[in-house]
């Protein structure tokens, strides 16, 4: 099956196009803001590096979140309206999960751990084989030692820099892994839960309401 992969949930914009079991484009950018002008030429660019027409696609995969609200609406709009265009499944695969499938395969459980840009950090702990230990949460950064097990765990994600001072001597171990979601991995944890029959929709994924402000009602 070919997906499309979208990722905006948090300071970079990615897109990645998955032909089968082979990558055949990726384009990855950094930026804080400005998904929504990037992402359709990103998207553009990849499909015709691929080489593929929009309907040879299969789904469209999509980071739901938790991250920043603004950058899932423009990645979860996009996808959706692919994939309703295309009449094909958009799937939803959450930030912290695609975190986690970019730690290192050493056997050790993994903590994955989102900015929210507030005083608080989106987790979820998952088993050595990336299983999900516990339901995503948001939690205090003085908090996140008390949800740890017993021995070394791996820590993802772009608050794990944010964390580890505060995890000295609790087995939390830095990783490699990139500091932002990696479409490719967002495309192929798409296609296995397709496969099993398992798959998501792209419903975003929110901890905590959103940064808004409403206008005073007037009168």
């Amino acid at each position: 099956m070919n997906i499309l992969a979208l990722d905006t949930a948090t300071t970079a914009c990615s897109v990645a196009v998955l032909a089968g079991d082979r990558l055949a484009a990726a384009r990855s950018a950094a930026m804080p803001r400005g998904h929504a002008e990037a992402l359709l030429p990103m998207v553009e660019a990849a499909m015709a590096e691929a080489g593929l027409a929009y309907d040879a696609l299969g789904a469209v995969a999509v980071t739901v979140g938790p991250g920043a609200f603004t950058g899932l609406r423009v990645g979860l709009a996009a996808a959706r309206g692919l994939a309703l265009a295309l009449s094909v499944p958009a799937v939803g695969i959450t930030t912290l999960r695609a975190f986690a499938a970019a730690a290192p395969e050493d056997g050790l459980p993994v903590l994955a751990a989102v900015e929210s840009r507030r005083d608080d950090v989106f987790v979820q702990l998952f088993a050595p084989d990336r299983r999900p230990l516990g339901e995503p949460r948001a939690v205090a950064p003085a908090a996140v030692a008390a949800l740890l097990p017993a021995g070394p765990v791996r820590l993802v994600g772009d608050a794990a820099a944010r964390l580890l001072p505060l995890l000295a001597g609790s087995g939390a171990l830095p990783s490699d892994a990139p500091e932002v979601p990696q479409a490719e991995l967002v495309a192929r944890l798409a296609a296995a839960d397709l496969a099993a029959g398992i798959a998501a929709p792209a419903a975003p994924l929110y901890l905590r309401p959103p940064d808004v402000t409403l206008p005073a009602p007037r009168g």
